[in-house]
């Protein structure tokens, strides 16, 4: 030792070289980056996809899909551009399932990502085709979606329209009767004119004009996180660890012989660091263990990204410093859940729609919307204006017409779907409609989801007292219930602390990820009666009042008697909802029983 020592000064400088040669030197990870459509998106038969790849090495690699081999003549490698590989993939829909896919290089593995045969896809603009409204918000300049009417063949009608007026059909989302038009407009006055004129035809039932960034679906607070968060107590306020040791338990140990069945989880995210502890063990075949939890994305350049962040409260290993994973807890007894997170493109709400048809039609049974937008105009509940998150009206009407699309085709097509929702972070109203979407929409399928926090107080987990409103938390009684506002970040050092992260993004797959485990349970429960169930086993948060709470202390819709077994004294009644992740299960197991 004291010869190191002595010998420091002299030998520091030359292994810090060594380390950083060697670090130049280091192979980067077989990763996707990204896996999109391209060449003609219209076509179904034969579907061409674009994949960027990093560290693919100049020799033979294997491009699978669904654990088969695709055939060479399928795959064609172009030049590397910026470090990358663009891989082309040519899949013929008969014969051909959607499912992961991954590259294999001797004895390397990529992150699997979800490939998609259903054929909905829209365009991003590029950073030429956008410009600033007389709102400053950035815009689509000749891209817009048109939704048909259900009376009119909408490939066809589309067609007819884009001749008509001088433009080209680029994408679609064949369930909603809805296509995207690349317009012959060069500015502003332009599009509007032709947005104006397509809005009075006949067969169409409105425009959709797409306003985002390539970053803008990102919903989180910018305030630090409580000091409850520094000791990872937040999610105690929801029963998670008693939840995991029930599951795994009652569920998977008991005599019962409940046959859990397997669920997908839709999660509109960008995506995914594979790189982070929390997520390494997901490369390659994940599938390959039917009981574990699977995560498909594409890989992310950081672990502290929303994505990351969102789908770690589903599946981050445990005990590696950053995020634990509620479904991920379950792996020794779960029935494999399969958590892919895509947002198709980066063509803001429009792409979020046309990711969730395709999840959905891939057979997946929870969607995770931890983002949502609001009107120009909106005030928060001190009356000040919503600044981050803002839409022009012209932009909210024509999403909110597609957004309707696509819950009048959940409920008639595939009625057993839950949508999961972020009440948001502006301390605004979550219900109305003139205010914030997705969240104002009333039915069934869909549960918006505000944010708390941990209290100061030293009381049981089951006082309303245990936890507190998120203050930046949307409110209002659209809210069915809330959940642990603060989760922990992944890092790129196992065992490391993450950072917290903080917004009701965080609290909503959490009440995602539990809904998939109920589930798993019982796959024949309705939307109605998970709402039921949630709310029955809710514990409460907030005060008692001798009378009507104003508007602003509605944290979500309040406890009913029919909630509570119809007891009109019980304390209950009349505060808001705080998610119980045990008591649910415990009550779904119980309904199952009953149901026997």
């Amino acid at each position: 030792m004291a010869v190191i020592s002595w010998n420091a000064g002299r030998w520091i400088p030359a292994l810090a070289l060594m380390c950083v040669t060697h670090s130049a030197l280091a192979e980067p990870p077989l990763r996707v980056e990204q896996l999109q459509r391209c060449g003609n998106l219209l076509t179904l038969d034969v579907q061409e996809f674009c994949i960027s790849v990093s560290g693919l090495e100049n020799s033979d690699f294997q491009v699978k899909l669904n654990g088969s081999v695709l055939p060479q003549d399928n795959v064609q490698r172009d030049s590397v551009q910026q470090d990358n590989d663009l891989l082309r993939v040519s899949i013929e829909r008969e014969g051909s399932d959607s499912g992961p896919l991954w590259i294999e290089q001797q004895d390397h593995a990529s992150n699997p990502v979800w490939l998609t045969l259903k054929g909905s896809h829209v365009m991003a603009a590029s950073a030429q085709e956008v410009a600033k409204n007389m709102d400053g918000i950035t815009t689509y300049v000749n891209l817009v979606s048109l939704i048909i009417e259900e009376s009119h063949e909408g490939s066809e009608e589309a067609q007819r329209l884009a001749d008509k007026y001088d433009a080209e059909v680029v994408g679609m989302i064949p369930p909603l009767n809805t296509y995207q038009l690349r317009l012959p407009a060069n500015n502003l006055d332009e599009r509007d004119a032709l947005v104006l004129r397509l809005g009075n035809e006949v067969s169409v039932d409105a425009v959709v004009t797409e306003e985002s960034g390539a970053e803008e679906s990102i919903e989180r607070e910018a305030i630090n996180a409580p000091p409850a968060a520094e000791d990872d107590q937040e999610w105690a306020s929801n029963r998670f660890l008693d939840a995991v040791n029930f599951y795994q338990r009652r569920i998977g140990r008991s005599g019962d012989e409940i046959d859990t069945q397997p669920i997908r989880i839709g999660v509109i995210e960008r995506n995914v660091d594979f790189d982070a502890p929390d997520f390494a063990d997901y490369l390659g075949d994940c599938r390959a263990d039917a009981q574990r939890t699977c995560v498909y994305g594409r890989d992310a350049a950081k672990p502290d990204g929303h994505g990351t962040t969102v789908a770690g409260v589903f599946a981050a290993a445990w005990n590696e410093g950053g995020n634990s994973g509620f479904l991920r807890g379950l792996d020794d007894v779960g029935p494999g859940f399969d958590v892919i997170v895509d947002r198709n493109s980066d063509a803001g709400i429009t792409a979020n729609i046309a990711a969730s048809v395709n999840l959905v039609e891939d057979g997946a049974r929870v969607l995770n919307w931890s983002w949502g937008i609001h009107r120009v105009g909106a005030v928060d509940i001190n009356g000040e204006e919503v600044d981050s998150l803002v839409r022009s009206g012209i932009a909210m009407s024509g999403y909110e017409e597609l957004l309707e699309e696509f819950f009048l085709w959940l409920r008639e097509e595939h009625p057993d779907v839950v949508v999961v929702n972020s009440a948001g972070n502006a301390s605004s109203f979550s219900s109305r409609d003139e205010y914030r979407l997705p969240s104002s929409f009333v039915t069934d399928q869909l549960f918006v989801v505000g944010g708390h926090e941990r209290s100061e107080q030293d009381v049981p987990v089951n006082d309303p007292g245990y936890a507190v409103k998120r203050n930046a938390s949307n409110i209002d009684m659209r809210v069915d219930i809330t959940a642990a506002a603060c989760v922990r970040g992944s890092s790129l050092i196992a065992d490391e602390q993450g950072e917290a992260h903080c917004g009701t993004s965080y609290a909503t797959p959490l009440v995602a990820g539990l809904l998939a485990a109920m589930m798993s349970i019982d796959p024949a429960l309705t939307p109605a009666q998970h709402r039921m169930l949630l709310r029955r086993s809710a514990m409460t948060i907030g005060e008692e009042y001798d009378f009507e709470p104003t508007d602003a202390d509605d944290l979500t819709a309040p406890i009913l008697p029919s909630e509570r077994a119809n007891e009109l004294n019980h304390p209950d009644i009349g505060l808001s909802a705080r998610l119980d992740m045990y008591k649910a299960l415990d009550l779904t197991v119980q309904s199952l029983n009953q149901e026997r």
